[in-house]
C-alpha cells in the first residue's frame, strides 16, 4: 500500500474541480476572511488570462486595502497616491494606447480624496477601466464612516449610526459617472454568491474588451463586504449587505452602449 505523504499524493490534478487561476501568484493574501477583495481579484486574473492580456495589462492600486494587489497578480503594476490613480491611469494609457489599462480603488480612495480625478478622467473620456470596491466603510484604517456608508450604517465615527442630517447622504458616485458624457459602460455588481461571481465577471469582461474600441471610460462598481469592519462574521456580513447595501445601491448595468457602437474586433488568430 502506498504511503500517503502529503495532500499532492491523494489531491490529483485530474480531480481537480476548482485551483488557484494561473496568473495568481502563490503569494498569501492578506485580506480578512471573507473579504470580497479575494474573490474580485480571481476574476479579474480570470478575464485577464482569458483573453491573452497578461503582457498587455496594466493595472494601477492605490492606497487602501488593495494595496498589495501587485504581489497577487502577475501583470505589471504602479502604485498610485492616494486617490490618484485615474490621473496615473490616464498617462499610462496615452504613452501606451495599445495596452489595457485599470485602476482598482476602494471607497476612501476613489469616492473621498480621489473624487476630482474621478469625476475628471470619466468626464474626459479616458480610455481606461476603473473598478471601485464598495465595502460602505475604511477598512484598511479602522472602520471609520465612509462616502459610501449607508444611512444609519454604524461605523467607527458614527457608532450611533450615520444620521443624515448631520454627516450628510452616501455619495452615490457610479450613479453620477454614469450620467457623464465620456463614460462608455457602468455597472454596479456583486461577488457575494456564485450567481452574482458569474455576473461580476461577465460585466467586468465587457469593461476589458470594450477598451480595445477607444470610446471612453468603463466604470464597474462591485459591492463588497467587509467582516472585520462591520464586526460580522463573512455570512452576518453578506447577509446584511443583501438586506441593507443592496437595496441603496441596486446591482446591474447603469450605462450600456448601443449596439451600433459596442462591436468587440476579434483579434485573436
Amino acid at each position: 500500500m502506498t504511503e500517503v505523504t502529503g495532500i499532492k499524493d491523494y489531491i490529483k490534478p485530474e480531480n481537480l474541480v476548482y485551483s488557484k487561476t494561473r496568473l495568481m501568484t502563490d503569494n498569501i493574501l492578506h485580506y480578512c476572511p471573507g473579504c470580497g477583495h479575494s474573490t474580485a481579484h480571481r476574476i479579474l486574473a480570470e478575464i485577464i488570462d482569458e483573453e491573452g492580456l497578461q503582457q498587455d495589462a496594466i493595472g494601477v492600486s492605490p492606497v487602501g486595502c488593495s494595496v498589495f494587489l501587485y504581489n497577487y497578480l502577475d501583470i505589471d503594476w504602479q502604485e498610485a497616491a492616494h486617490g490618484r490613480a485615474p490621473a496615473l491611469a490616464t498617462a499610462i494609457k496615452r504613452l501606451n494606447p495599445g495596452k489595457v489599462v485599470f485602476t482598482y480603488q476602494g471607497d476612501g480612495d476613489l469616492a473621498a480624496i480621489g473624487t476630482s480625478e474621478t469625476i475628471h478622467s470619466c468626464n474626459r473620456g479616458e480610455n481606461f477601466l476603473i473598478i471601485f470596491i464598495n465595502n460602505g466603510i475604511y477598512g484598511m484604517t479602522g472602520g471609520q464612516m465612509a462616502p459610501t456608508t449607508i444611512p444609519g450604517m454604524k461605523s467607527s465615527t458614527s457608532p450611533y449610526g450615520r444620521d443624515t442630517g448631520q454627516m450628510g447622504y452616501p455619495l452615490k458616485i457610479t450613479d453620477i459617472v454614469a450620467t457623464l458624457p465620456g463614460t462608455y459602460y457602468v455597472s454596479r455588481q456583486s461577488v457575494h454568491t456564485a450567481l452574482n461571481v458569474r455576473r461580476a465577471k461577465r460585466a467586468l469582461r465587457k469593461a476589458v474588451q470594450y477598451q480595445s474600441l477607444n470610446r471612453g471610460t468603463c466604470f464597474v462598481e462591485i459591492v463588497s463586504n467587509c467582516p472585520a469592519g462591520w464586526k460580522m462574521t463573512p455570512v452576518e456580513a453578506n447577509r446584511w449587505m443583501e438586506e441593507n447595501m443592496l437595496p441603496y445601491y441596486p446591482l446591474g448595468d447603469l450605462k450600456v452602449p448601443s449596439a451600433e457602437t459596442s462591436v468587440i474586433p476579434d483579434n485573436k488568430e
